[in-house]
């Protein structure tokens, strides 16, 4: 869905939204759920209240393109990892998922129940889904390089191969890992998550 303001083009992809609820809430005069219409009204706040509203969208689900001659959105100083609390695995990065397009915002399955894998479809809620968002941190030494192109590939029936430098970090922000490649858990019952363990073979997992 396309919605065309004076000074902003917002685009929504509802297959990517996980309802995080941050546009209805930051800037519900723009963003009005369950209105007959147009539910994305751009020329009700400036430019830049929209532009924060959709870089806090962690799915990516939506984003924009400024007409006012100023630049879109550019990838992150650091490539980050978030891991949720009984949920998805969010990522911010400048990515290539090799099933879709390239983005620089994504919520990815790690409960193994979304039927939108790679994406979170929320359906860890339903399906009970328990996985902290706190693990353990691994010694790790400091990236050269804390940005730059990562390759998240879902690998068939298995887990997610990440390649790329890339920061995974908790709930809270602590650091957890770096990493420049690494294999997550996307079969919901690995035994070492976030991280892959193998047990998606044993399970029959199939994506």
């Amino acid at each position: 869905q396309e919605y065309r303001g004076k000074h902003i083009v917002v685009r929504f992809d509802g297959q990517k939204c996980i309802h995080s609820r941050h546009c209805v809430l930051g800037r519900p005069e723009v963003f009005q759920a369950n209105v007959p219409g147009a539910w994305i009204k751009p020329d009700n706040a400036s430019t830049e209240a929209i532009v924060n509203v959709a870089l806090a969208c962690p799915s990516g689900a939506i984003t924009y393109e400024r007409l006012d001659g100023a630049p879109n959105e550019l990838p992150p100083p650091v490539n980050l990892i978030r891991v949720r609390e009984n949920g998805p695995l969010v990522v911010h990065a400048d990515m290539r998922i090799t099933e879709g397009a390239q983005a620089l915002r994504a919520t990815l399955c790690r409960c193994g129940a979304s039927k939108n894998k790679p994406y979170c479809d929320g359906s860890h809620a339903e399906a009970g889904f328990v996985a902290s968002g706190e693990p353990a941190t691994q010694a790790s030494e400091p990236l050269k390089n804390r940005a730059g192109p990562l390759e998240v590939k879902p690998k068939p029936d298995g887990p997610l191969e990440i390649t790329g430098n890339v920061e995974i970090v908790s709930g809270t922000g602590r650091t957890l890992n770096r990493l420049e490649k690494t294999w997550l858990c996307r079969c919901g019952q690995s035994q070492k998550k976030p991280y892959c363990d193998g047990t998606h073979k044993r399970i029959g997992f199939k994506a």
